[in-house]
């Protein structure tokens, strides 16, 4: 049998419905399939297929079906089956299934998850970001100027106290120690005759040959040459101190953060070489907002959790606030050392640093519970479930502060109330959901009571 197309007027009020008593079954295919395409303002339902001889009518929604349907002026159907059956009565059970089972659709629950609203009466933790730094980082410099020839260590190389870490071109500075050196020699000898020749002049004072202006005279020459060796014995050590400060030593344990000159460049006193920071007391700098420092004490107990290692925290203790905010930034630069000894915790490593505040009891959601209307973009809701007929409806709420747990605080809803936590965005107000089962028996027991 050919197929070929039927052009049917929709003249659907005026047949009875007394008509309708025995037709065969048709298979319409899948109901998710595509709306039928229109030509030439004429609506085209694809071809039937039958299975066993036998024709089924399968649940559709047809709800674009209908609405193309009222406006235009008639139908084409391809289909061989149609030849022999009422085309009017056809039709019209195509509309009427479609109907039943979009009606079907509305009424079946959606299953959801559901949480109670939770009153935080409790201190809530704030998290803050940071970095893990060293409280004592120095930059060591030469006391003296000179050519640096020698680096020995590099970024990130741990050092030892009294270690060389670099050394200046000590030439220069050899050369003036060795004229302090000839100069003391000369002094000495000086000083050596200058004693000898006073101890004669003694003796001939006290013989009365010599006068007492002329043992003065020798005495003065004495201390003179006492004093310029003092002098030169002086200048010979600062002098030997130069020289040994051409040799840039480590102070203390530490670890090189920063390489500030390279092999050849001429240094000048005081200028920052190398910086070294110690590995013995860690911390995390953080900047607290100026409307949440005044709940910071010093000595106040935190927590830190490092990005590499999940939610896993460390003890800290607040040990710096900032007496001043940042011009800039308009934040408080606030420091917490941490308390617990771990190698693992390296410097430069992203940190958060979680401080509770006494803040006011807090109503307090999932994240996902949060869904804004399309009608209303500005206005964030979630769905209240309804507990005694299991629908649901959409409720305004303010948000607040985002807090541990992928939490928020809201406003304007009471504690205790039922709400969606998941899949907010396929509800619709009104809509019947099925609650989990445990919650349902719960429900139940309480309304028997």
């Amino acid at each position: 049998m050919n197929s070929r197309n039927f052009r049917l007027p929709l003249l659907l009020k005026n047949i009875p419905i007394n008509h309708f008593t025995l037709v065969p079954k048709l298979q319409l295919g899948n109901p998710d399939d595509e709306a039928p395409a229109s030509r030439d303002g004429k609506l085209e339902l694809p071809a039937l297929s039958s299975q066993a001889g036998a024709w089924e009518l399968a649940p559709l929604t047809f709800t674009y079906g209908y609405q193309a349907l009222r406006g235009n002026d008639e139908l084409v159907i391809a289909d061989p089956i149609f030849t022999s059956i009422n085309p009017v009565i056809g039709l019209l059970l195509l509309i009427l299934a479609g109907c039943s089972h979009q009606d079907q659709d509305r009424q079946l629950p959606r299953p959801v998850n559901v949480v109670r609203i939770a009153d935080q009466t409790a201190q809530n933790d704030r998290p803050f970001p940071g970095e893990v730094k060293a409280r004592y980082e120095t930059a060591l410099a030469f006391r003296v100027a000179g050519k640096l020839i020698n680096r020995s260590v590099d970024v990130g190389e741990q050092v030892h106290k009294g270690q060389v870490l670099a050394k200046l071109d000590p030439g220069d500075y050899r050369f003036a120690e060795q004229n302090f050196k000839a100069q003391l020699i000369a002094a000495k000898a000086d000083r050596k005759y200058t004693q000898e020749d006073l101890s004669r002049y003694r003796e001939l004072f006290d013989q009365h040959i010599v006068s007492q202006p002329e043992l003065d005279r020798h005495q003065t020459l004495y201390i003179n040459a006492q004093q310029k060796v003092a002098a030169l014995e002086a200048q010979l050590g600062q002098t030997g101190n130069q020289l040994a400060y051409t040799d840039l030593l480590a102070d203390r344990d530490g670890v090189v953060t920063a390489l500030e000159v390279e092999t050849g460049q001429v240094v000048a006193p005081g200028q920052p070489v190398i910086k070294l920071a110690r590995l013995d007391e860690k911390e995390i700098a953080i900047d607290i907002p100026e409307h949440r420092v005044a709940g910071i004490k010093l000595q106040q107990e935190v927590g830190v959790t490092l990005w590499v290692d999940g939610d896993k925290r460390i003890k800290a203790r607040i040990r710096e606030i900032a007496a001043a905010a940042d011009p800039v930034s308009r934040t408080y630069r606030v420091k917490a050392t941490i308390m617990e000894d771990r190698g693992d915790v390296r410097l430069g490593m992203t940190a958060t640093v979680w401080i509770s505040s006494n803040t006011p009891s807090n109503l307090t959601v999932p994240l996902s519970a949060i869904f804004t209307p399309q009608n209303q973009p500005g206005q964030t809701s979630v769905w209240v479930v309804d507990e005694r007929t299991a629908t649901v409806k959409a409720a305004p709420v303010r948000i607040g502060d985002t807090l541990s747990g992928e939490r928020v605080a809201i406003a304007d809803l009471a504690a205790g109330q039922l709400i969606v936590s998941a899949g907010v965005n396929r509800l619709r107000e009104g809509q019947t959901v099925r609650l989990p089962q445990t919650l349902t028996q719960e429900i139940a027991g309480e309304t028997r009571r």
